[in-house]
């Protein structure tokens, strides 16, 4: 039976989607193995079920003979090196629906927490108790506001659909022309400038790295929030942290931080200290834009299910390269 590397702990019902048709060498920790340990996994593999923590580029894929599928448990996939594994032949795929709703609803929650301070109050009953009202805190509603979407995908439409109810005028930039009912498309430059809140749509692409630096900053209104749920490496975190100090920026949000972009070989090792401090206005959570119990199951089913197909020869689900040779069924091999 072939080999299937699982690299990140997953549920039992998608391991349970291999048995007998496979060989499982699975990582059941809380932590993720290093680019290195997972090579050493997938010598011998036929199939990479891949997660965020993966950096799946030509090198990996050298040493990795025997791969003819990658099924990856992501929407975005800029840790993966699509054109070298079509040119070995080996099927990527990804989970293109199931992440953008609850990537959308976390979205706006970062609206709602970082407006009105609600890490801030939090930390403050905790740290001092709480004798009653006091007139502090005073923050920035979604309502009556101009809320900025930067990227108009299905993230992006995701976001301005759960807007729609808050009474907010809604713009809205993205490479692509489009009209959406509600929604103002404007140029970029257009919506930082006419935006109370900013909040990014964007996948991570060599055009899009860095796009909010300090000159983008620049343009917003002053004390505009920023808010990120797509990808760290959309912002500049150095410049973030500039213009907070400056106040420039009134607050930012993120789900995803710069050093999580293994495609980066410049990439930070961790997040700039100003923006985890004491005191900083910033919202900060760790990547759990897809974390709803049901839809990870299901975005596990859904890598599994494409991976089994890929290595029974069919056209997998999600697939998103055009292989340079056909995936062969390992069952015949192994």
């Amino acid at each position: 039976m072939p080999l299937i590397v699982l690299t990140n702990r997953v549920f039992p019902e998608t391991r349970a989607v291999f048995d007998g048709v496979a060989r499982i060498v699975a990582n059941d920790g809380p932590e993720p193995w290093s680019y290195h340990e997972v090579i050493e996994r997938c010598r011998e593999a036929a199939a990479l079920m891949a997660f965020m923590t993966d950096c799946v580029d030509r090198a990996f894929l050298e040493q990795c003979p025997n791969l003819k599928v990658i099924g990856a448990a992501l929407k975005g996939y800029d840790n993966i090196d699509v054109d070298a594994a079509s040119e070995r032949g080996i099927q990527v795929t990804i989970v293109p629906d199931l992440l953008t709703e609850p990537t959308a609803e976390l979205a706006i929650g970062l609206m709602i927490a970082l407006g009105r301070h609600i890490a801030a109050g939090d930390a403050g009953i905790r740290k001092s108790g709480f004798a009653g009202w006091r007139p502090q805190l005073y923050g920035t509603g979604i309502g009556n506001s101009t809320v900025g979407i930067v990227g108009f995908g299905r993230v992006g439409q995701a976001i301005a659909r759960r807007l729609s109810g808050f009474g907010c005028r809604i713009v809205a930039y993205d490479a692509e022309p489009f009209e959406s009912p509600g929604v103002e498309a404007m140029a970029l430059e257009n919506v930082l400038k006419s935006a109370d809140i900013v909040v990014l749509g964007l996948p991570l692409t060599e055009a899009t790295t860095g796009l909010i630096d300090a000159e983008a900053i620049g343009r917003m209104r002053r004390g505009a929030l920023l808010v990120n749920p797509a990808r760290g490496s959309l912002v500049n975190e150095a410049a973030v942290a500039d213009a907070l100090d400056s106040g420039q920026l009134g607050g930012y949000a993120a789900d995803v931080f710069e050093c999580e972009d293994w495609a980066r070989p410049d990439r930070p090792t961790s997040i700039d200290t100003r923006l985890t401090r004491p005191g900083a206005r910033t919202v900060l959570t760790p990547h759990i834009g897809s974390a709803v119990m049901s839809v990870r199951r299901e975005i596990e089913l859904s890598a599994a299910t494409s991976i089994i197909e890929a290595l029974a020869g069919k056209m997998p689900r999600g697939a998103i390269n055009s292989p340079a040779r056909k995936i062969r069924n390992p069952a015949l091999t192994k």
